[in-house]
């Protein structure tokens, strides 16, 4: 696979791929569930600011390497140091968490979440923040913070997840801290498609399906997807209209109504940003 101008970056926790536009996100710490740490949690947060800038990636896939997609933060490694820290030490670090929330959000190119297995604490709202979520049949998801004394509003948790599923299920699953089984994630409308062992081969498909598409139409459409949450009905009205004569200026426009009329595939080469 095609590294890019991405290949100099390191990363501890996790690896990346290119190919035919889709930017695969691969956590890779199997031994540990893919669990994050301190330094992962920093650099994968960057990294979604970082692959804005990059117009070859056009859509994105994050999964697991094993039998996880992630666990959540390693307990070793994160929770003795968050007792000694102070108040102040404690916000640096949920911050930094729900930055990487945020990040993911606010990429303007699709991300698709191919959870082959435990998607808990951090790991389920990772896949949540998604814009699509495929899952394998031994898929598990669960908001597990009240199970160790902490509340469900955790990195974004309580505002996407009402979003996805509805205030009662969202209710349910952060009071309680129940894991869930992928048919009943598929049942509540947590995933979109359970695939089983077929979950990351359906995940790229579609995404290089999107790949192949107008990609600064599918910013567009993220983009407004964020914004209008926070609109009155007349408001987004007028956004859409606003967002889709600024589409109908981009050249993908010409470009889609030519290949119809010469009976053709558009060839979209627009930048997503």
């Amino acid at each position: 696979m095609n590294q890019s101008t991405l290949s100099h970056l390191k990363p501890k926790g996790f690896r990346f791929d290119l190919n035919e536009g889709v930017g695969v996100i691969t956590l890779n710490r199997p031994q540990r569930y893919n669990a994050l740490t301190f330094d992962i949690y920093q650099e994968l947060s960057d990294f979604f600011i970082t692959l804005q800038s990059h117009a070859e990636v056009r859509s994105v896939v994050i999964t697991g390497e094993g039998k996880a997609f992630c666990s959540g933060g390693d307990v070793e490694d994160i929770i003795g140091e968050l007792f000694a820290r102070d108040m102040q030490g404690l916000l640096e670090f949920t911050r930094v968490t729900g930055a990487l929330i945020q990040n993911i959000r606010q990429l303007r190119k699709p991300v698709i979440a191919a959870v082959n297995g435990v998607a808990v604490g951090a790991g389920a709202v990772i896949a949540l923040a998604c814009d699509i979520r495929y899952a394998n049949d031994k898929a598990r998801f669960g908001f597990v913070f009240p199970q160790v004394g902490l509340c469900g509003a955790d990195m974004g948790a309580t505002y996407l997840l009402p979003k996805v599923i509805g205030l009662g299920h969202a209710s349910e699953l952060l009071f309680s801290g129940e894991i869930i089984n992928a048919q009943r994630a598929l049942e509540i409308g947590l995933i979109n498609h359970m695939c089983g062992d077929e979950c990351l081969v359906q995940a790229l498909a579609f995404a290089k399906s999107l790949a192949k598409g107008p990609a600064f139409a599918h910013s567009m459409t993220k983009q407004m997807l964020e914004a209008e949450a926070q609109m009155t009905l007349a408001q987004a009205i007028e956004a859409e209209a606003q967002a889709q004569a600024v589409c109908m200026q981009h050249p993908d426009f010409r470009e889609a109504h030519d290949a119809w009329c010469e009976k053709r595939d558009p060839q979209f080469k627009g930048s997503p940003t």
